[in-house]
């Protein structure tokens, strides 16, 4: 869908995605999504919203993967 979004699970990521590189991927989807690369004043607060709320979902995406017999971030 969007070229510029990288992977953020091992083994693509030899480490844990940063929160910088979630948020990035989430601002890469809503700007995709929306057609909006800077939306305007009127939009930014909806926008936003949906960043983080991607972010988050992200983030527990990642948390709950296996990855190779093992639970991909922060278990335990």
């Amino acid at each position: 869908m969007c070229r510029s979004i990288k992977t953020l699970r091992p083994p693509v990521l030899p480490e844990e995605a940063t929160e910088e590189e979630i948020r990035a991927a989430a601002l890469q989807f809503v700007r995709k999504v929306s057609g909006f690369r800077a939306p305007a004043a009127h939009n930014q607060e909806v926008f936003d919203q949906a960043v983080d709320a991607i972010a988050q979902a992200t983030e527990e995406l990642l948390a709950g993967l296996e990855v190779r017999g093992r639970v991909a971030r922060g278990a335990g």
